[in-house]
């Protein structure tokens, strides 16, 4: 069985995109060995978003080629979203690359690799962005079998000044509902407790292909799958949190009150350059009826500082929002100059010094929010997903429902002997920034009282 490679870059949707391509490649007969110093085919998806991620891409590149040139290595394939965004210019720089294959063909990856090992000619298969969804059953997980993403949709529809997507990634373009189904039942009766929801722009999912916002829908579908214990919404757009949403993740038990919405900035002047929605007013709205219906859910945001125009007062509304939000959970991103984006070409573009600065200043400012948000479950009860143990054994880690896998905070439970994928009740003792610690409450059997 050839071997393969298979190198992931970027974001959580970028690793299911991996996932289904190891999966399609291991139903050919390849087999999938990140292990192996000479592996037969290595193969690349990478990221194109930012600058920073196309150089980590190029230099990813770089590292592979010198393996084939080592004869460690037959082929070398680069795929996903660099790919469509800088294909050209890819294929002049690096024309040792046997193969270049853009965004959504994953269900083809098998035919392609075939094609890249049975020629020695570079092949480049970088068509218009058109979505193609691999079968659930081929998708190989990459991560723990307990908790699993979920892509319901790709590309976006969204015109943000700053956002290169759109151009690499096409339109929207929603998975239909009864194969969010099937892959969510595959998942589950392959270990997954939890599912975290993805896509560019999540809430709206399903208008597409039925004409109406779907996501709704979509969680009272997904709360009846039998092994879910956990669903959770990442990417929501601020002006389509609707009642309807709202209503649904306060009312179905196993959707967890929290709620990743990117909001970008607080200021309206700066947000509508970015062509994006709504101020700090209609935003501060939002928190407050999602916190009315929902006391105890976790807010997710982030922000992007040092946008061309941003001044010092929209700055400081943006640090004025945040003191009157007091969001659980905030992460925040430079303003990166992206080439063919409307705002890379704006007036006024702020110094990287600056940004540097504004972006320090931002981070401290909402640590003692995230402190404070974290100390309001000192002495309450937690529901925690065990992923783990400290090195000394003295801890288990997990996550709560607060705690969305790999950018979120952690929960320490002195006192557990549950296994790695089992929920927990912890009682909080003591928190930091971004971290809880707690005590294990033992199992009470039904009748007793401790």
């Amino acid at each position: 069985m050839p071997s393969v490679r298979l190198i992931t870059l970027g974001c959580a949707k970028n690793e299911v995109d991996s996932e289904e391509i190891a999966g399609v490649l291991q139903r050919a007969g390849y087999r999938l060995d990140a292990q192996t110093d000479a592996p037969d085919v290595v193969v690349i998806n990478t990221c194109g978003f930012l600058e920073s991620a196309q150089r980590e891409g190029m230099a990813t590149i770089r590292d592979a080629l010198r393996l084939k040139r080592q004869g460690k290595t037959q082929r070398v394939i680069v795929a996903g979203c660099m790919v469509q965004r800088l294909g050209e210019s890819l294929q002049e720089q690096f024309p040792e690359v046997d193969a270049w294959v853009g965004v959504g063909q994953m269900a083809r990856f098998a035919e392609i690799v075939d094609s890249a090992r049975a020629t020695r000619q570079p092949i480049a298969d970088i068509q218009p962005p058109h979505h193609r969804w691999a079968d659930v059953p081929t998708r190989l997980r990459s991560r723990a079998p307990w908790t699993a993403y979920l892509k319901v949709s790709e590309g976006c529809d969204h015109k943000c000044t700053f956002c290169t997507i759109p151009s690499f990634r096409g339109a929207h373009v929603s998975k239909p509902l009864e194969r969010v189904l099937e892959e969510a039942r595959w998942l589950a009766h392959n270990g997954a407790k939890e599912i975290n929801l993805i896509a560019q722009d999540t809430t709206q999912y399903g208008y597409d292909l039925y004409k109406r916002f779907m996501l709704p829908t979509l969680l009272r579908e997904l709360n009846a799958v039998e092994g879910i214990e956990w669903i959770r919404i990442h990417y929501a757009y601020p002006s389509r949190i609707t009642d309807a949403l709202i209503e649904a993740m306060a009312s179905l038990p196993k959707v967890v009150p929290y709620l990743d919405v990117p909001l970008q900035h607080a200021d309206g002047r700066v947000l509508k350059a970015m062509r994006r929605p709504g101020d700090d007013a209609r935003y501060l709205q939002m928190v407050r009826r999602l916190r009315e219906a929902m006391p105890d859910i976790a807010i997710r945001t982030t922000f992007i500082v040092g946008f061309p125009g941003e001044d010092e007062a929209a700055f400081q509304r943006l640090l004025d929002f945040l003191q009157a939000a007091q969001l659980d959970r905030v992460g925040a991103f430079m303003y990166s100059r992206e080439k063919g984006t409307p705002a890379a070409e704006m007036p006024d573009q702020v110094p990287f010094r600056l940004k540097r600065e504004r972006f320090d200043r931002l981070m401290r400012f909402q640590q003692p929010i995230s402190l404070a948000r974290n100390r309001l479950w000192v002495g309450r009860t937690m529901r925690v997903l065990i992923e783990g143990y400290s090195a000394d054994g003295r801890y288990a880690i997990g996550r709560s429902h607060r705690d969305a896998p790999d950018v979120d905070g952690l929960v320490y439970v002195r006192g557990c002997t549950a296994s790695p994928g089992a929920f927990v009740e912890a009682r909080i003792t003591n928190a930091d920034v971004y971290d809880v610690w707690g005590e294990a409450i033992p199992y009470q059997p039904a009748g007793q009282t401790a």
